[in-house]
């Protein structure tokens, strides 16, 4: 059926076929998981009692909104979490991470970050300077950084494995205040990190120094598998709603789940201090999309993760080094894919727009995103500006020239845009 709808060799073609056997069992295991999430998210809209009147908006301050608090109760009953900020007053997943950091860590404070540079947009948050040696004192860049605030920071390497250095994290545990876990590789070359990765950190840290406080940045993990990093030991995680747990409809917003001590210190910093989350309405329709999206939220993961096999197992097959590699148990949304020059890489993105639902008819073009230091090419036809869990391709335009593949709505779509991407890559290469 899909050569109906995809114009590619008929080598690729054949090749699809071969990659679409080998997948099956793959295919069937994430069938498993988003059962098992989506019956843990009907228990949780069943048992926290999600009515009627908790799907309708409120305005002005939003005091006692009923429909505000019952929507961070699920959310927090999911994520095994005392309590959660769930809504769309989060402008991205960078402020919802700023909001954690700078809600929890006090001037004095030391935040160590036990998986390496963290991702390009969090450096103004915590005042790193592009030349500064990991090992140094923060550069306070003057824009209210947590390197302003005087807040330390520390930053330890992953291990030659891509796991983090537990002998490391205990070693620096006792002088900081907090353990910072990245949990996607963002732009970087290491895998993901994994819930068990994640549970041995936090031990290790807690070693050493019993009162540390681990947050882990959950964007593109969330559903991914039947437990989050606040089963496993992380007393604060963080994300963003246009990534897996807004489901493709959420059109904005973040959320913060965990210690309920701790999302309360959050909900402080998000609105202002002696108010936190008494306040907020959620005004039109909006509401109403946060429940739906979170709703399918393990559906559209598992889609997304569908299409990601796909392009590991495609690409891998036509000789490109691939992440995660095929056979690997997949920890989140992402694939990167290293094609080794910038032709071929500007190529596949162009190819994934040219699928995309929307803006199909634009042609990416490598441009100085801001709060990066080189060009970024993307290509995202989606519904929702910057939305990750549609399929979307973005990477920064430097060696080794590795793309990095995330989302999709659903497998069939994702499948025909990634099988005309390799058209356009190998028939250039």
């Amino acid at each position: 059926m899909i050569e109906q709808f995809v114009d590619v060799s008929p080598e690729l073609l054949a090749l699809d076929a071969e990659v679409m056997a080998g997948l099956a069992p793959q295919l069937l295991e994430i069938d498993r998981t988003k059962e098992y999430n989506q019956l843990a998210m009907l228990r949780a809209f069943t048992e926290c009692g999600v009515a009627a009147n908790h799907l309708q908006n409120s305005t002005g301050y939003g005091y006692d909104s009923a429909a505000r608090d019952k929507l961070e109760q699920v959310f927090a009953a999911l994520t095994g979490s005392e309590a959660a900020l769930f809504g769309h007053g989060f402008a991205s997943g960078t402020h919802t991470l700023a909001v954690a950091l700078f809600g929890v860590l006090r001037p004095g404070d030391e935040l160590l970050c036990a998986t390496g540079r963290p991702y390009d947009t969090l450096h103004g948050v915590i005042g790193l300077s592009e030349s500064q040696n990991a090992a140094g004192p923060p550069a306070a860049l003057g824009g209210g950084s947590l390197a302003d605030f005087g807040i330390r920071y520390r930053q330890l390497e992953l291990t030659a494995e891509g796991a983090p250095d537990l002998a490391a994290i205990t070693a620096a545990a006792p002088g900081a205040r907090m353990l910072y876990l990245q949990r996607s590789r963002g732009y970087a070359a290491r895998p993901t990190l994994s819930l068990g990765d994640i549970e041995a950190a936090a031990q290790a840290a807690r070693a050493a120094n019993p009162g540390i406080l681990v947050m882990v940045d959950n964007c593109y993990g969330e559903f991914v598998h039947t437990e989050e990093p606040t089963h496993r030991g992380a007393d604060l995680m963080a994300g963003s709603l246009i990534k897996n747990p807004g489901g493709g409809i959420a059109p904005c917003g973040g959320y913060i789940a965990g210690r309920a001590d701790l999302v309360d210190l959050c909900a402080q910093r998000l609105t202002a201090p002696g108010v936190g989350g008494e306040v907020g309405c959620v005004p039109g329709d909006i509401l109403r999309q946060l429940w739906l999206g979170l709703y399918f939220a393990p559906a559209v993961t598992a889609e997304a993760m569908k299409t990601g096999a796909y392009a590991t197992a495609l690409f891998g097959r036509l000789g490109y080094a691939v992440s995660p590699g095929p056979g690997e148990v997949r920890q989140d949304i992402i694939t990167a894919i290293t094609l080794g020059g910038p032709e071929k890489l500007v190529a596949l993105c162009r190819a994934i727009q040219k699928n995309s639902p929307v803006d199909s008819h634009l042609t990416p073009e490598p441009w100085p995103m801001p709060g990066y230091d080189c060009d970024v090419i993307m290509a995202a036809g989606a519904f929702t500006q910057g939305s990750s869990i549609e399929l979307s391709c973005d990477a920064p335009m430097r060696p080794p020239y590795t793309a990095y593949l995330q989302g999709s709505l659903n497998f069939a779509g994702g499948r025909a845009a990634i099988l005309s991407a390799a058209g356009a890559v190998f028939g250039g290469s």
